[in-house]
């Protein structure tokens, strides 16, 4: 019985450094690839909800904005337009 307790006591502080440990790397991992991201190709411009579990977003994707409708069973893409506000490029 002895033996059983000291090696509980051993263990239990390992075992939760453990824990700490692999929490601490995979919150230092995930800070370090969500920083090395940059820019994104798509941008949620707008939801609507239209019912419990239903709803409308508004995706722009390169330029365009997609009407996307979201349920619990998927995403269908309603209509695709130019975006409302103009893309200024500048000409050289």
């Amino acid at each position: 019985m002895l033996w059983y307790i000291v090696k509980l006591l051993l263990l239990l502080p390992l075992l939760a450094g453990l824990i700490w440990g692999s929490l601490w790397l995979a919150r230092k991992t995930q800070a370090v690839t969500s920083a090395r991201g940059g820019s994104k190709s798509a941008r949620l411009v707008e939801t609507t909800m239209l019912a419990p579990g239903m709803r409308l977003a508004v995706i722009e994707f390169h330029g365009r904005e997609i009407l996307v409708g979201a349920s619990k069973h998927g995403l269908v893409r309603l209509a695709e337009a130019e975006p409302s506000h103009p893309v200024v490029e500048s000409n050289p």
